[in-house]
């Protein structure tokens, strides 16, 4: 094999290996009858996020996968499959489940490595209706705000209540 196709293909595996680190989640999804510009759109949706789309040789993904330990997620290396890398362990899941949804089949999840962990396709599902990290620290702060709100309102209303 020459030499610079050798050194390309391991170049290629180096990125892989990289986008792979520096994300919390890798969602693998065929994107079998995806049109141009559907996937434009779709990587314009993911790029507003901090997530990005890929497609790489299924090889050249399997080699990298096995260097990060995995090896689980060699079953899902079939097919013409699009990889998408999230720095947020819920926003890649669940821009492509929209997606989805809105290409109508085009687009299948097979399934994603979430903090190292292998998830399965129902997995998916579940994590793209959990609300994102935002609201759920949103959801948090308001449960332990609201007795705090409730003793200044009803010492306000005895104070009220007294003054009249």
């Amino acid at each position: 094999m020459n030499q610079d196709i050798l050194q390309a293909k391991k170049d290629e595996v180096n990125e892989i290996i990289e986008r792979a680190k520096s994300s919390k989640c890798i969602l693998i999804a065929e994107y079998r009858g995806l049109s141009v510009a559907q996937l434009q759109e779709l990587r314009r949706a993911l790029r507003k996020e901090n997530a990005g789309i890929s497609i790489y040789k299924n090889s050249l993904v399997h080699r990298a996968f096995e260097t990060l330990g995995y090896t689980e997620a060699d079953a899902l290396l079939t097919g013409p499959n699009s990889f998408i890398f999230s720095e947020d362990e819920l926003t890649g899941i669940k821009i492509i489940s929209k997606y989805v949804r809105r290409f109508d089949g085009t687009i299948v999840i097979k399934g994603a490595i979430v903090e190292g962990q292998l998830a399965d396709v129902k997995t998916v599902s579940e994590l793209s209706k959990l609300p994102s990290k935002d609201g759920l620290l949103s959801m948090f702060l308001s449960c332990l705000n609201a007795p705090i709100t409730q003793f200044v309102v009803g010492v306000k209303a005895i104070a009220d209540k007294t003054a009249k």
